[in-house]
């Protein structure tokens, strides 16, 4: 193995408490993207500055809004995820909040903390909790994150985090000068234990069907990618009688044992064949296997036949919950304007409704909430469902329960999810569904994230006349950061990551691969020319 440039993350440690932004340089202010703001200590994106700036501004939203319960914090197994997780602890500290923790002080997936804020607040009227994460999700070692999850324990809305990052970077202006922050040894510091574990495990058969997992001896095999779910299986499986093996339970924050990305870049993304190619290797071993990325709020579902397209997984526990949960019917089904119309389709197959929304999980908070959305799901490998009565589970995504919930599939149908896919597709037909990665540099990402419909003069797209131009999704109005163009017989669209230099090119046909070959083609010349 390569040793030459694994992360040193001594230096990186130093880097995160060294380096001072500039908030003159755009590259070095607070900016929370679609799910919170990420950074790299080296490039002075992501340092102790930020994340005491960004937490005094969480507490001052707090109290201009009357939230004073207590505050869940987990951590991911990033390098400078834990650095960040104490200077926020400080902070919140010196500004009176009462900070939940893990009993053990071990690493807190997203979805558990989701669902920790859910559990506190039901029944409750006053003194809601809320959440922060530290967690830069699949990013590469060197990477660091944060986000704010509000009291209906999903993603802060656009209002929030608008909120947040312009009092933060006001903090950071003013040199941090009116922070309260107590030190490490203070014996005001309020931190209460929270086992995340047991709250989380004890429930879990309220959402997914564990049972009959168990009765049918599916061998279940887990790779938690170094991540914060690597202490969560062993209680899950012992629990609940599963056979379950995690195949990996390394905690190493330079994740050098982790295949490289297409890029050679290490990622924990587990959509990826190349990160997931350790898993896929032993896949004969197991009925059905999955992992997570790093704050397990991301799912990479493989099955004898390999790994399956996120779409396809979507479109799969669309259509399974919607036929044996018998308290969804009647319930919508939640979608980004990016993800598969073969979701549309299994809609129209159970006689439901899609919300089709831009991409960000926040964007389904609402429906998850109400109850009105019954799943919902993204393209990027995240989803979130009710518990089987009809009522919520967790708002933010969720990768622990749409892993086990391949594992229920395969008890319950007899068939893998793949083949159960496969099952729908003679039902429904055949679509052809690929997304391209694409670097692309501060102004390519800010022309494709504001671009407007008649920017594109274009009437026809691989031969066949545009029917629609799309920058806001139907579901909601709300503008998707990019464009959709469609005709009958497929559609493009293209949007900036909000998290990473790069551009993305969604495309799908409901013809042939070659059909989609020819879209991704015309995709690429008309994105060059804005």
């Amino acid at each position: 193995m390569d040793l030459s440039d694994v992360l040193d993350v001594s230096k990186l440690i130093e880097a995160f408490f060294g380096k001072k932004p500039d908030v003159a340089i755009a590259s070095q202010r607070v900016v929370f993207g679609t799910s919170g703001h990420r950074g790299c200590a080296f490039e002075t994106s992501f340092n102790e500055s930020h994340i005491v700036a960004i937490v005094q501004a969480i507490c001052r939203y707090r109290a201009a809004r009357g939230i004073d319960g207590p505050l869940f914090v987990g951590r991911d197994t990033h390098a400078v995820s834990g650095p960040a997780f104490y200077v926020a602890l400080e902070v919140l500290a010196g500004n009176g909040a009462i900070t939940m923790i893990d009993t053990i002080n071990k690493f807190t997936p997203t979805p558990a903390v989701s669902h920790a804020i859910i559990e506190y607040n039901r029944g409750r009227a006053n003194g809601l909790a809320d959440g922060i994460i530290i967690t830069p999700s699949h990013n590469p070692p060197e990477d660091g994150g944060i986000k704010y999850n509000p009291p209906h324990g999903g993603p802060a809305e656009i209002g929030i985090t608008s909120w947040i990052e312009a009092a933060a970077n006001k903090l950071l202006e003013a040199n941090l000068r009116d922070v309260r922050r107590i030190g490490k040894n203070a014996a005001e510091i309020r931190v209460l234990p929270h086992d995340y574990v047991e709250t989380y495990a004890r429930q879990l058969a309220s959402v997914v069907d564990l049972d009959i997992v168990r009765s049918a001896g599916i061998r279940i095999g887990v790779d938690p990618l170094g991540g914060a779910a690597v202490n969560f299986w062993k209680p899950v499986a012992e629990r609940f009688g599963l056979d379950l093996t995690v195949t990996d339970s390394t905690i190493d924050p330079t994740f050098r044992t982790i295949p490289r990305d297409w890029d050679g870049q290490i990622r924990m993304d587990c959509s990826s064949k190349y990160p997931m190619q350790r898993l896929l290797n032993i896949k004969d071993r197991f009925d059905v296997a999955f992992a997570n990325d790093t704050d397990a709020d991301r799912h990479g579902i493989v099955t004898p036949n390999g790994l399956m397209e996120p779409n396809s997984y979507l479109a799969t526990c669309a259509h399974y919950l919607g036929n044996v949960r018998e308290h969804f019917e009647g319930r919508k089904i939640g979608k980004t304007i990016v993800s598969s119309a073969m979701i549309d389709r299994v809609a129209k197959a159970l006689g439901t409704t899609i919300v089709e929304v831009p991409v960000g999980f926040k964007w389904f908070v609402d429906g998850l909430c109400d109850g009105s959305v019954y799943f919902a799901g993204e393209e990027s490998a995240g989803s979130s469902f009710l518990r089987t009565d009809g009522s919520r589970w967790s708002t933010d995504k969720d990768g622990l329960i749409a892993g086990l919930l391949a594992a229920e599939i395969t008890a319950r149908t007899g068939k893998s999810p793949s083949d159960y896919f496969a099952g729908l597709t003679e039902q429904l037909g055949q679509t052809f569904y690929a997304r391209i990665d694409k670097p692309a540099d501060k102004q390519m990402r800010a022309k494709l994230s504001n671009i407007a419909v008649d920017t594109i003069s274009n009437k026809t797209l691989a031969g066949e006349p545009i029917s629609r131009k799309e920058t806001n999704a139907s579901g909601n109005g709300a503008a998707i950061g990019g464009i959709k163009l469609s005709t009958e017989k497929g559609w493009i669209a293209a949007r900036p990551s909000g998290t990473e230099n790069i551009y993305k090119i969604y495309a799908e046909s409901f013809l042939s691969d070659d059909h989609l070959k020819a879209l991704q083609i015309e995709a690429q010349k008309i994105l060059e020319h804005i």
